[in-house]
């Protein structure tokens, strides 16, 4: 059964992933998917991990994140056009500008079946009040030409429908599968992770994974770091990813006086060594759709504190980590300092955090999409 899936472009990150293991899982179903994608707006990087696992991509050259009239009814044009070629039964869009455009080619095309995956939202700590407005009023335009809503999590699903996007029968709710069993074989060893990575053996050493975004929250670590220091002298916080606030951390560390104790290391490839040598994971976030690094980084048995913001309490329980309010930087500092208390708080943690993971697996995810994707076809009389 063919699939077309709609995505803006394909960059690092819990999305782009999602997306691909979404398909690679599908394809193996039965379900030959194809791609519509703006190359332009994407990192070659991931462009070219998808085509190696398979993905077959179709360039969106209208594709853009920004409103653009010009480019967004261009975008809209090439979809038409496209599905007319590839004529799928379902169309599966993927984030919330190709969840728009993407389903109105549907309607207009007059595809069976349609499929929306916002993998999170953007109703807050993204835009002002004006545009987070407008953009609720569209996804709920766009609801009602939508069969199924996936979200990662319940409280995702209850964040849409709280809004009036859509109604309960539409949802289902399907995690960001992660491969916590090859995650775990990948993984160095402490100490080697941390020799690899130039860390001292026994610092208390934080990690945050994530594009340097506002969203993203990683100034409230900066801003909690002198409470961690005062707990503990030797802490180290490390922040992986690249993106516009990179000087403005770097400053703001420096007028705290805690520049020494931060390192950005920027965008890698490979993100597991730095959580291997993790004592903590932290995410902060401002909102958060599930958070994939939360789930691999307790795969590996480390700790997490982060914000009780999106999907993550979900994820993370007092059994595994800790919660504090969004944007309390006072709140980040204490748990943090918590945690980097007595190692046996950090060890049972971590034994929780091994298991709790594999509720969020890849192999969870594809059988739980496929259920998703079997009722559907049923239910519309496609086989």
């Amino acid at each position: 059964m063919r699939v077309l899936h709609v995505i803006t472009r394909l960059t690092l990150g819990g999305s782009a992933e999602n997306t691909i293991a979404s398909m690679v899982a599908l394809e193996r179903a039965g379900y030959r998917g194809v791609l519509a994608v703006g190359l332009r707006q994407s990192d070659a990087v991931v462009v070219d991990d998808a085509r190696r696992r398979g993905v077959t991509i179709v360039d969106v050259p209208g594709f853009c994140r920004e409103i653009s009239p010009i480019d967004d009814l261009a975008a809209l044009r090439q979809i038409v056009a496209l599905i007319h070629r590839e004529r799928p039964a379902i169309v599966h869009t993927h984030t919330s500008k190709a969840g728009f455009t993407g389903r109105l080619a549907a309607r207009i095309a007059r595809v069976p079946a349609v499929i929306h995956q916002p993998h999170g939202h953007i109703f807050y700590g993204y835009w002002g009040a004006a545009r987070t407005k407008c953009f609720i009023a569209l996804e709920r335009l766009a609801a009602r030409w939508t069969d199924r809503m996936i979200t990662l999590t319940e409280r995702g699903r209850d964040e849409h429908l709280a809004l009036g996007i859509g109604t309960y029968p539409q949802y289902r709710v399907v995690p960001s599968g992660v491969p916590t069993a090859a995650i775990r074989d990948a993984a160095p060893s402490r100490a080697a992770a941390r020799a690899r990575l130039g860390l001292d053996a026994n610092a208390f050493v934080v990690v945050g994974v994530g594009r340097l975004v506002p969203v993203k929250g990683f100034d409230l670590v900066v801003a909690a770091l002198p409470r961690l220091i005062a707990a503990r002298r030797d802490a180290c916080v490390v922040l992986v990813g690249d993106g516009p606030e990179r000087q403005a951390i770097e400053a703001q560390a420096k007028a705290l006086g805690v520049a020494a104790h931060l390192r950005l290391p920027g965008a890698v490839d490979d993100v597991v060594p730095y959580l291997a040598a993790a004592d903590v994971l932290t995410a902060p976030s401002r909102n958060e759709g599930m958070g994939r690094a939360i789930v691999e980084a307790m795969a590996l048995g480390v700790p997490v504190v982060a914000a009780s913001v999106g999907g993550i309490p979900d994820v993370v329980d007092s059994d595994c980590g800790r919660l504090v309010p969004a944007g309390d930087a006072a709140k980040l500092g204490d748990a943090l300092a918590e945690l980097a208390g007595p190692p046996m708080l950090r060890a049972k943690l971590a034994d929780a955090a091994r298991r709790r993971a594999e509720a969020f697996s890849d192999d969870v995810a594809a059988a739980k999409m496929r259920e998703v994707y079997d009722a559907l076809v049923d239910a519309k009389g496609l086989r």
